[in-house]
């Protein structure tokens, strides 16, 4: 029960923010949950043994988000936060390793240096910069209509995962992992997020008008056209077979973010990331799956909501 109060009271806030919230409160809003997921990330690591390098790894996650934000500006923008963009994205990827390894010098034992410099940057790629890419694709044309789409593929495979891997499951997918995960449970989140797409995408139209009835949506937006339709105009959607290879490389990855936050949970000897969300565990908790599945709707967006 409180799994499901949870996750009515979580799911409909997520759906303003995309929709109504501006941007720089949206991407504040991204970079607390990012801060909460690494702070629950840290947990893990120090149960571990290691000692990460907390302020100045949340300091970067703070420049990041920065960076996020002038870059999702480009769409409507100027050339100072172009600029920005330019110098900060490279700026990140480079200097954070480099000023981690030069503070853990002062490391005892010495031995400690590299392990506790590569867990603290690890942060940025895993949690930073995944949740870096909602304030960008937000700005995107339909964006906040497109990230709903994903996480829906992400939330609706959890849930065929969970339901039919408890009914029938009996195959282990990953027992030294997460032993409570099955093939039957994976197989069926591959599917369920392939009807979920296929249903998602056949009925975008009606969709979009719902959300614009509800105001949710600021008219006037451009209708869909589906690829195999010959319409000259709206966007073009990618035909039923590449929303199927779109669904199915989504939940995939999400399903590899879920077993990778389970093997550093059970490295660190811990059930849950945390406790803030009942029934859910903690915020890196809920989110493992999304961090996966990110940068995998990044890449599809061109082909999906734009087909040539």
């Amino acid at each position: 029960m409180k799994r499901v109060l949870t996750a009515a009271v979580l799911i409909p806030l997520v759906i303003i923010a995309l929709f109504r919230a501006p941007l720089w409160l949206f991407a504040l809003l991204v970079l607390g949950v990012a801060l909460l997921a690494a702070r629950e990330y840290f947990d893990i690591v120090k149960a571990q043994g290691f000692r990460p390098m907390v302020v100045i790894s949340y300091a970067f996650m703070a420049l990041l988000f920065a960076v996020s934000y002038f870059v999702a500006r480009l769409f409507t923008s100027s050339a100072a936060g172009a600029m920005l963009v330019l110098v900060g994205l490279p700026a990140l990827a480079l200097f954070p390793p480099l000023i981690f390894l030069l503070l853990s010098l002062g490391r005892e034992p010495i031995s400690r240096a590299l392990p506790d410099a590569a867990q603290s940057y690890l942060l940025l790629p895993y949690v930073g910069f995944t949740l870096g890419l909602l304030p960008v694709m937000k700005e995107f044309s339909s964006g906040p209509l497109y990230l709903l789409f994903v996480m829906l593929l992400v939330w609706c495979g959890d849930i065929a995962a969970y339901y039919v891997g408890r009914a029938i499951g009996k195959h282990k997918l990953a027992p030294r992992v997460s032993p409570a995960k099955t093939w039957e449970g994976a197989i069926a989140s591959v599917i369920g997020a392939v009807i979920v797409g296929m249903l998602l995408f056949h009925f975008i139209n009606p969709i979009a008008n719902g959300f614009r009835s509800a105001h949710l949506l600021k008219p006037p937006t451009v209708e869909f056209d589906h690829a195999n339709l010959d319409s000259p105009s709206g966007s073009k959607l990618a035909p039923w077979w590449f929303v199927v290879v779109f669904a199915v490389c989504v939940n995939v990855s999400a399903q590899f973010g879920d077993l990778v936050e389970s093997a550093l949970k059970r490295g660190s000897g811990l059930k849950d990331s945390g406790t803030l969300l009942p029934g859910h565990g903690g915020v890196l908790d809920r989110i493992d799956a999304l961090l996966f599945a990110l940068p995998v709707g990044f890449l599809f967006y061109p082909f999906v909501m734009n087909y040539s």
